[in-house]
């Protein structure tokens, strides 16, 4: 299943001109699964990533209008598109022309996939 995971993430880099890098990670930032364009290291798939992240969001949602689900963040040539699912969190860097509307778009298809993930995980702490 994870060769799986990892070639249906190798795809989503070909349906978004511009995406550079699809990283899912826990709240602690331990990378679960990685793509990078073919002869690409975008600057930004540190794991510090996915646990900053995981706290700006904490921080959003209290703005009380409700829990934060994404962030979009522009970086000079770079944008990250961070998304919260659960335990889990899904970010994306492409460059900065990229159209950020499908980024967002894929990030929530991809809510179903990283639950799949989450439920793996969990079961398997649980029976550890």
């Amino acid at each position: 299943m994870a060769e799986e995971l990892v070639v249906h993430f190798e795809r989503l880099l070909t349906r978004v001109d511009g995406l550079l890098s699809a990283v899912v990670t826990d709240r602690d930032g331990v990378v679960l699964l990685k793509a990078n364009a073919p002869n690409i290291t975008p600057p930004f798939t540190e794991s510090s990533l996915g646990c900053t992240f995981a706290l700006a969001s904490d921080q959003a949602s209290k703005l009380g209008l409700k829990k934060n689900k994404s962030i979009v963040s522009v970086y000079g040539v770079y944008q990250l598109v961070q998304f919260n699912h659960g335990s889990l969190i899904t970010t994306f860097v492409a460059r900065n022309e990229a159209n950020t509307g499908l980024l967002l778009e894929l990030g929530t298809e991809l809510e179903s996939v990283t639950q799949v993930i989450a439920t793996a995980l969990h079961e398997r702490h649980s029976t550890l």
